[in-house]
């Protein structure tokens, strides 16, 4: 026989789980968000030439996917008294505390010797340990409980607590390192805070959100090969459909992070508009994933919330349009997409965690790890690319780059500035509502877990 929660649909997951999964995520963009400004800590800081960081940046980019899918199979293949996905949380949470400690610790020696120490303690930090604490982390959420409510809950939950830790370290940052003496010494006495209050929130994470999702028939098919079990993904069309939702979410976050502050310093003359917009958008989607994505979620269910949620967005968008070059305007779009997006965003690991009972269903294979891993070189590289075609677009437009930042661009490179911001949102917004409109998994569900209820019952994934 196998225990799951499915059967008679009245187990519910209490706030304070829910809770503390969310404060997972929490703990740790408390520690990136401190490191969003890790490069001006290496140049102004610790001495580095910028080239260096930039072709460590570069290197590592390589490696990042790869691990990924590597961590995604080691998942899969974990077998511990806590579980699958829960046990890399408390295995990872003291080596992830030291490794944001360690980058910063940069020694004063020769520039080859710098890039390597810098080299390591990067990929230490991000490709090794934030890699294997993130997508076990991820994937738990589908080990918790195999109510699709329950974890789309999961997912408001954690959409709505993640976005704190990033504001508490990039606004609490800066004005940390001046109060401890303004040295890199004082860098490293900041990240250890970080890194102590990541740990802590990790391991309350551990205590609190427990496996539950027990399926003795998974148990006859653990030597299942790399082969079909990448097979079975690929052939996955919801796969697919919860990977370019994620990925589409990375890519307006970095149009909007990419284009906005070049909008308002070369548009508006003041960049300092900037931090207000990004302000203004992530508490307004906060509030919406906070007080109304749940009841969105019990009424509709979380395609047709996302899907009216993506409709707005570019309704709000497309009246943006009228005026582009005024600031009303532009702060009016921001508004509109931190209302209409925060629904899409506060359940996509809800999609993603659907994903892996349609799997075990569709091809007798159950694997959130890979599930998660898929979808996170997806979003991954969903961002390089949009990354990539920005900056091109803004070099053919002939954008001049100057350290000092007081050079006079030419009106063809504020042009593709302003065409960028106006034209990459529909393109976004017209691509999600084509998917949430063939994504039919909401209703197929309930039917779906009734049979793998019958044939987890004789034994069969």
């Amino acid at each position: 026989m196998s225990t799951i929660q499915t059967a008679g649909e009245t187990q519910r997951l209490p706030w304070s789980t829910r809770i503390a999964y969310g404060l997972g995520d929490t703990a740790q963009n408390v520690a990136w968000g401190a490191m969003g400004i890790m490069t001006f800590f290496y140049t102004d800081y610790a001495g580095i030439d910028p080239a260096i960081v930039g072709l460590v940046m570069l290197i590592s980019r390589c490696f990042d996917g790869v691990s990924d899918i590597i961590m995604g199979f080691i998942v899969e293949k974990t077998n511990s008294k806590w579980g699958k996905s829960r046990p890399w949380i408390l295995w990872m949470s003291v080596p992830f505390a030291i490794s944001i400690i360690l980058i910063y610790t940069v020694p004063q020696t020769t520039p080859v010797l710098q890039f390597a120490y810098i080299f390591v303690t990067y990929n230490f930090c991000t490709t090794i340990c934030y890699t294997a604490l993130n997508l076990p982390y991820g994937s738990l959420s589908a080990m918790m409980t195999r109510i699709s409510k329950e974890r789309d809950m999961l997912s408001i939950t954690r959409m709505c607590l993640s976005p704190w830790g990033r504001m508490l370290a990039v606004s609490g940052t800066l004005p940390l390192v001046k109060i401890f003496g303004d040295t890199q010494l004082a860098w490293v006495e900041v990240m250890a805070l970080w890194a102590v209050i990541a740990m802590l929130l990790l391991l309350l994470c551990f205590s609190r959100c427990k496996e539950t999702v027990v399926i003795e028939a998974r148990k006859q098919t653990t030597n299942i090969p790399v082969k079909r079990s990448i097979q079975a993904l690929l052939y996955n069309k919801y796969f697919w459909c919860a990977l370019t939702i994620w990925m589409m979410q990375n890519v307006i976050f970095t149009v909007t992070g990419t284009v906005l502050p070049y909008y308002c310093k070369y548009v508006f003359a003041n960049d300092s508009l900037y931090g207000f917009l990004y302000l203004v958008e992530t508490l307004i989607t906060i509030s919406v994933m906070m007080f109304f994505s749940p009841k969105l979620l019990q009424r509709f269910g979380k395609r047709n919330m996302s899907l009216g949620g993506v409709i707005i967005c570019l309704i709000g968008h497309l009246i943006y349009l009228i005026n582009p070059l005024d600031f009303n305007w532009l702060l009016f779009s921001c508004v509109i997409r931190g209302i209409g997006f925060a629904p899409v965003q506060s359940v996509i690991f809800g999609f993603l965690g659907d994903v892996v009972e349609y799997s075990q269903w569709k091809f007798h294979i159950r694997e959130e790890g890979l599930v998660f891993s898929g979808g996170s070189v997806g979003c991954k590289l969903g961002a390089g690319l949009a990354s990539a075609i920005l900056t091109g677009l803004l070099s053919l437009a002939g954008y001049i780059s100057s350290s000092s930042g007081t050079v006079v661009q030419p009106q063809s490179a504020i042009d593709m500035v302003v065409r960028v911001y106006e034209f990459a949102p529909i393109f976004v917004w017209v691509v999600l509502i084509f998917v949430l409109a063939v994504y039919k998994l909401d209703k197929l569900y309930p039917q779906i877990m009734r049979e793998l209820v019958e044939r987890e019952a004789k034994g069969e994934l």
